[in-house]
């Protein structure tokens, strides 16, 4: 006859963690169900998901120098062809043409304009006052990405010329509506946003300053 009693007492002691006298085995109220060959399963693996952070680490440090990397090579682009176009270096704009030697750097491109707005580049094309904005523009901006200071004047600088470019063009030679102009743009208001000007320049010490901290535009 099944003693009730013993049985009530063996079900408490198994609850407890004594020795099932069927098996002989110690189970423990709350320990994690053992996996063949007594390796205990974790909800979670802790070498995972440190593994996974590391990785995580090492994909934003690359994306920021990546970021950096490209800063820096539009900064180049605009101040070379600020170079170019005062000193007439010879790769765009020959030594006849240069600014230093009574040339225009918006006479060409703004001569040539086409569509929409062809009229109002037209007019300006070569006047003193367009020349010394575009070159001005060109060195601020790029003096500006290279060193990653006023990345916020830079970008909308960078953006307003470049789509003004872009408005010279229209239709592009090559595509309905899409050239590099709009891209140069978009990048520019990209690498602002992702704070580009930190890593491989001083965008930290520049928005440090106490003028820049009460002035949010100037970062």
């Amino acid at each position: 006859m099944v003693n009730i009693a013993n049985d009530h007492s063996t079900a408490s002691r198994n609850a407890t963690g004594t020795v099932d006298p069927p098996t002989g085995q110690r189970e423990v109220v709350g320990q994690r169900p053992a996996m063949p060959g007594g390796a205990i399963r974790t909800t979670g693996d802790r070498r995972t998901s440190g593994s996974t952070a590391h990785e995580s680490v090492r994909s934003a440090t690359a994306a920021r120098y990546v970021l950096a990397g490209i800063r820096l090579a539009l900064g180049w682009i605009f101040f070379w062809a600020f170079l170019d176009k005062v000193f007439g270096l010879g790769f765009a704009t020959p030594s006849a043409r240069a600014w230093m030697n009574g040339g225009s750097p918006t006479n060409g491109f703004l001569g040539a304009a086409k569509g929409p707005f062809s009229g109002f580049y037209h007019a300006i094309a070569g006047t003193a006052g367009a020349d010394l904005l575009f070159l001005g523009a060109l060195l601020a901006i790029g003096v500006a990405l290279l060193l990653g200071v006023g990345m916020r004047l830079a970008a909308a600088g960078g953006a307003l010329l470049t789509v003004m470019m872009w408005t010279a063009v229209l239709p592009p030679s090559s595509n309905p509506f899409m050239d590099e102009h709009l891209v140069y743009a978009a990048i520019l208001i990209v690498l602002t946003l992702l704070g580009a000007g930190n890593t491989l320049g001083l965008g930290r010490a520049w928005t440090a300053l106490p003028l820049v901290r009460r002035t949010p535009w100037l970062r």
